[in-house]
């Protein structure tokens, strides 16, 4: 077993002590709508290395995973303190939690696997290696259906994105699926053998079905373009899908499209707290931006949502998480000082996924974000 490595408590005080941590008031509200509520927002620097991809919050005790590439940086969410460390996790993107057998996962996009730790003490116990059926694993999307007792993949597998589960207790892979797109985002589990996919390049969500371990259905997503994030609410059968500029609210039985919700671009993922009948979507601002931003929605009914509030955040900030026990939303950046300037002559490099190309410029800070009300 690979021990976590633990920042010393010193380390832990610079982190404080240091931080840029001030508080951000936003009251936002629709009037009309008798939801008036005020958010607020923490923000600290907690240094580290690494880009960033998917962070994941526990419920209750207020700690948070946040993927930094190569390894997980673990957080008290509403201090902004700096609990642990998880290393080796070359390539990583997201991490799903099952507390019923203390029990964390990690997708590891550089080495195709993933790694398999003890919640308590963040030790590995250890890698489970990921084939799909073409070529490519391509690692992405985790989640923990609590229901079914799994832990669920949405991979960019090549030539067709897959979803693989994985038996929580054992770390043994259970089944594994085709897709209808190369493309998978954020998956949702609906509590009744029913499991929800984005699919991000075919504009769909796509049901599988845990008892036969298929697609059944697929569900355009209309106005919504390139979902990504997702979340489910049990009480009302409804699937919130986070996409750029236009998100979507759809029942979650029979696919149709009952709600839209106005939002920024560059969403790429969802957070909802059920009790609040409250909506996070955060967008990153795009390139150039002064700030990203989180829309707050509040579920009214079924069919009716509202904007309560909106807060600022920075530029790049897309995911997030909601600890739906402590109420609060959580996000993370890292800030970035200019790239280096390449040689004369050097041809310019193909954009990637947000019109960035090239070798990023050095983290300068690392901004993480809490968000209460």
């Amino acid at each position: 077993m690979i021990g976590a490595t633990r920042i010393p408590p010193e380390d832990r005080m610079r982190h404080c002590l240091t931080a840029s941590a001030f508080l951000l008031a936003a009251a936002l509200a629709s009037p009309s709508a008798g939801h008036a509520q005020n958010f607020k927002v923490e923000k600290w620097n907690i240094g580290g290395d690494g880009g960033t991809d998917y962070l994941t919050a526990e419920a209750g005790t207020g700690r948070v995973f946040v993927s930094r590439g190569t390894h997980v940086m673990v957080v008290n969410g509403p201090t902004g303190q700096v609990l642990g460390d998880i290393p080796d996790t070359p390539g990583m993107h997201g991490i799903a939690l099952a507390d019923k057998w203390n029990h964390g996962f990690t997708t590891n996009g550089g080495d195709t696997t993933v790694s398999m730790f003890n919640l308590k003490t963040l030790e590995l116990i250890k890698k489970i290696h990921i084939t799909n059926f073409g070529t490519r694993a391509g690692l992405d999307g985790i989640m923990y259906d609590a229901d079914d007792d799994l832990i669920i993949l949405t991979n960019h597998s090549q030539p067709i994105g897959t979803v693989t589960a994985i038996n929580p207790n054992t770390g043994d892979i259970v089944w594994k699926t085709e897709l209808e797109d190369t493309a998978p985002e954020g998956a949702a589990a609906n509590g009744k053998g029913w499991i929800y996919v984005n699919n991000e390049g075919k504009n769909t969500i796509q049901v599988i079905d845990v008892k036969t371990m298929k697609a059944i259905k697929s569900w355009p997503t209309g106005p919504c373009k390139g979902p990504t994030g997702i979340a489910y609410d049990k009480a009302t059968d409804r699937i919130f899908s986070g996409c750029g500029d236009t998100s979507i609210v759809v029942n979650g039985t029979t696919g149709a499209i009952v709600a839209t919700i106005l939002n920024g671009g560059g969403v790429d993922a969802l957070g909802y707290d059920p009790s609040q009948k409250l909506i996070y979507i955060p967008a990153n601002g795009g390139r150039g931006a002064a700030n990203g931003t989180v829309t707050i929605v509040h579920q009214d009914s079924p069919d009716k949502y509202t904007v309560v509030g909106s807060v600022n955040t920075v530029p790049g900030a897309k995911t997030i998480a909601v600890d739906p026990v402590k109420h609060m939303a959580y996000l993370f950046q890292p800030e970035r000082g200019p790239a280096p300037t390449p040689p004369p002559g050097t041809p310019p490099p193909p954009a990637g996924r947000g019109g960035r190309g090239g070798p990023p410029g050095p983290i300068i800070a690392a901004w993480f974000f809490a968000v209460s009300h």
